[in-house]
């Protein structure tokens, strides 16, 4: 009985640590940015394919590629958001009208990579073997991948969230999210903080995509299904809140190990109903203001 206990709420902890560093992410890109982006989850598949090509072609160690996928997304992200949300913020009427054109857009942006995606790592399910040796923890038995995954995503979302707490950058993102207007007019450039949310935001999902094709299989169409759980995750921690994120990705992670002992097809079900009825009963959710 305690090592089942236990079996599940490590099992459960793998998970959220995954969960709460991609909805760190779209938290960024949501809660500061204003941008709903449907397609965050084709950052991750992005961040996974990388680390796939970098592992199997070149050899070069999936820890050593957070180093290489996790900039040359956030490059991308931050392109994006010049090229594209930024003419789209301009171009609205009003920030409601903007959120609704830029959900849009994301919509194409998400099929767009993911056609790309298949057409250049093809459609089927791909993997690699690192670090799968197993570790006995009081019974309970884990690859070793999933634990250094675990670490991984637990250092990388404190790190950030001291980047936004302690840096003149940080509290310039922080105050752009709490009003905007009132920032610029303050001297920080809001355009550009923005586009660095945006991009920072990229940057956590392909780490995140990273540390996910360590323990999991990858293929193209894998993004829809980590976008939502990011977005299950950042309501019950509170829109724009890191560490409600990161509390919010241990919750979903427990919550999706317990029910998957039990009945693993009800996993995803189990989530939305956690999403609506934390919608009805507190949608600011657990840090949210």
């Amino acid at each position: 009985m305690i090592v089942t206990i236990l079996d599940v709420a490590i099992a459960g902890l793998l998970l959220g640590g995954i969960y709460a560093l991609i909805a760190v992410g779209l938290s960024m890109q949501y809660g500061v940015a204003r941008v709903l982006n449907i397609a965050h989850g084709e950052f991750i598949m992005l961040g996974a394919f990388i680390t796939w090509s970098l592992y199997t072609i070149f050899g070069i160690n999936p820890l050593v590629s957070l180093a290489i996928s996790g900039p040359l997304i956030f490059i991308l992200g931050y392109l994006l958001y010049r090229v594209m949300f930024t003419r789209l913020r301009m171009a609205s009427a009003s920030p409601a009208a903007y959120e609704g054109n830029s959900m849009l857009a994301c919509f194409g942006l998400l099929f767009i990579i993911q056609n790309l995606a298949i057409l250049t790592w093809g459609a089927d399910i791909k993997g690699y073997s690192y670090l799968a040796s197993p570790v006995n923890i009081g019974g309970a038995v884990f690859a070793t991948n999933r634990l250094i995954t675990l670490g991984f995503a637990m250092v990388i979302c404190l790190i950030f969230y001291l980047f936004l707490a302690r840096t003149r950058l940080g509290k310039a993102i922080r105050a752009a999210a709490q009003d905007p207007v009132t920032a610029g007019l303050m001297g920080v450039n809001i355009n550009q903080v923005l586009a660095l949310c945006f991009g920072f935001g990229a940057l956590m999902a392909g780490l995140g995509g990273t540390l996910i094709s360590i323990s999991y299989q990858i293929q193209p169409t894998m993004g829809l299904e980590y976008t939502m759980i990011a977005l299950i995750v950042i309501v019950i921690g509170g829109l724009g809140s890191i560490p409600g994120s990161f509390i919010g990705g241990l919750v979903l992670g427990l919550v999706g190990s317990i029910v998957t002992h039990t009945e693993p097809g009800l996993a995803l079900v189990a989530y939305y109903a956690i999403f609506m009825l934390l919608l009805l009963a507190k949608p600011t959710g657990i840090l949210g203001k």
